[in-house]
């Protein structure tokens, strides 16, 4: 069962697609089209009545907003009264749990009479939240919850459990095992849910305590019979993969990877989660620009990572999204340095890789700058190089050599072979492409391009060979490294690396917007701005 290789064609924009799929893959679009409710059939859509959004606002009301996560009583400065979590209503996520079914029902179907050996319409899906991880003894890390399961619930607490169902009459049912209300536990670890309002909190239909989930998995697979999804590789619960496993051999019914589902669907981003990849992007760019200013000589790479991570958080960013790449000199040749430790010097150049997370989605930059406010010759000639280079890439997206990923590296890997070959760095006599494109991928051997959203890294196993339409985010970052053991390379370039990264979407409209486009790139501007501090402090010591 290649599952990959039929969803690439189905999200694929003149692929042969059945409209079921079609419309789940991207929540905005469903809303006038056929969609299953939880207590609807197949042409009823996913909404909230006054009822239901009366009954939240008074539970809120009651608990004070005291519940396992931030709700818009106790943060209103962060999430609005209409939204679950900051930037997304609870019939978002209704709508994702029904279009996720929809989908996994309709590729079953899609192989005939039977799927995987059995004849059942029906599908159970079960997925893991995140644990609660520790560095050592009681002291945890910071908690951040599953991707996958953050995305079609909303919940922010460890531990939970979500189950799908559908069965043969497409009625799709969603219930979460939660942790039950305990005092004692709540002084330590604060507030929970508990399973007595995560019904009216989070829109599904049941809500159960974690101790019935093998007495109600048992049930709900005896009585549809259906086939069983369930991720065991990525599952962060040892207990629920010891029920699943058991659960599979009792029904005599293999646990299918579902993965590749709520990939495809998190792939195409919702004018909600447009919104958020704009704010994400928005936050990182303007602190970038903040710590390029206030940069100089003699400080510590350690000290624009934690510039970096305040700015971020100032702008109510939660966090960073990944520990930043903060390289000085020499330091810029490694691609994942993370030490973090070096000073930066006078002639230094400094490249930062680094993004935050906001309302769950995160942004990725890297900027590359003079630690002095100017650049050496050396350094000017191969950082105007990329930036032209960059531009060109960006104005392929969705053209002959930018309509995949894949497309964009190959560009990049010839046209930057090429532009090293004008410099000086590539002998004349190279002249084939796929000579001068080796050349390329000898001074930048990564990929340009990753797809980005909840997770940096987002959406692993859809191919980059996959079709760019709207509603992607991915980044765009060529970069070009020198170490100084290159002994064909001029002595001058030697030591120099330099990565120039932005993130960008393809909108509804089909434009592709640079959603860090405010983040400084020019190489004038660039030096204006780092220069900029330098003058501000030396009129403050002359008067």
């Amino acid at each position: 069962m290649n599952v990959l290789r039929r969803l690439d064609r189905l999200i694929a924009p003149h692929a042969h697609r059945s409209p079921a799929i079609t419309t789940c893959l991207w929540p905005q679009r469903c809303r006038n089209q056929s969609s299953t409710s939880s207590s609807g059939g197949p042409n009823s859509t996913v909404t909230l009545d006054a009822s239901e959004v009366r009954g939240v606002a008074q539970i809120l009301r009651q608990q004070r907003g005291n519940l396992g996560q931030p709700t818009s009583v106790s943060h209103p400065h962060l999430i609005r009264p209409d939204e679950l979590v900051p930037g997304v209503e609870m019939a978002e996520f209704k709508e994702r749990r029904n279009q996720l079914m929809q989908n996994i029902r309709a590729y079953a179907r899609s192989f005939g009479g039977q799927f995987n050996g059995h004849s059942s319409a029906s599908h159970m899906l079960v997925l893991g939240a995140a644990s609660k991880k520790y560095m050592s003894g009681k002291i945890p890390y910071v908690f951040r919850q599953n991707s996958d399961f953050y995305y079609l619930t909303g919940c922010l607490e460890p531990d939970a459990v979500l189950l799908l169902t559908i069965d043969e009459a497409q009625s799709v049912q969603s219930e979460l095992f939660m942790r039950p209300k305990d005092p004692h536990a709540e002084l330590w670890d604060g507030p929970r849910t508990g399973p007595e309002l995560a019904v009216p909190l989070f829109g599904v239909t049941e809500a159960h305590p974690l101790a019935q989930l093998a007495t109600v998995l048992a049930k709900r697979a005896g009585d549809l019979k259906p086939h069983i999804w369930f991720d065991q590789k990525n599952c962060d619960l040892p207990s629920l993969a010891e029920n699943m496993v058991r659960l599979s051999g009792q029904e005599q019914r293999p646990l299918l990877p579902a993965y590749t589902f709520v990939e495809a669907m998190r792939l195409l981003k919702s004018r909600a989660e447009m919104q958020l990849m704009r704010r994400t992007c928005d936050i990182a760019a303007r602190s970038f620009n903040e710590v390029m200013a206030e940069s100089r000589p003699g400080q510590s790479e350690h000290h624009l990572f934690a510039a970096i991570d305040y700015k971020c958080r100032m702008r109510n960013a939660s966090h960073l999204a990944y520990p930043p790449v903060v390289a000085a000199g020499q330091n810029a040749t490694v691609i994942h340095y993370v030490s973090n430790s070096q000073l930066l010097g006078p002639h230094d150049l400094v490249l930062m890789d680094a993004g935050c997370e906001y309302g769950g989605y995160t942004s990725d930059i890297t900027r590359t700058w003079p630690a002095g406010g100017r650049f050496t010759e050396p350094q000017r000639t191969l950082y105007e190089m990329l930036h032209q280079l960059q531009a060109e890439i960006i104005g392929a997206v969705m053209k002959p050599g930018g309509e995949t990923l894949d497309q964009l590296f190959e560009t990049t890997c010839y046209k930057l072979g090429k532009y090293l070959q004008e410099i000086g760095l590539v002998a004349k006599s190279v002249s084939e492409y796929k000579e001068l494109a080796g050349q390329g991928y000898r001074f930048c051997p990564h990929h340009v391009s990753h797809y980005l959203g909840m997770d940096v890294h987002d959406t692993p196993h859809v191919p980059r060979n996959t079709r760019l339409v709207p509603g992607m985010v991915f980044t765009v970052e060529p970069g070009i490294y020198i170490g100084h053991d290159c002994g064909d390379v001029p002595p001058e370039f030697r030591g120099i690396g330099i990565r120039i990264e932005d993130d960008l979407l393809i909108n509804e409209h089909g434009q592709v917007e640079v959603l860090t486009d405010a983040c400084v790139k020019d190489p004038r501007a660039l030096q204006e701005l780092c220069q900029q501090r330098q003058r501000d402090d030396s009129g403050a010591t002359a008067l």
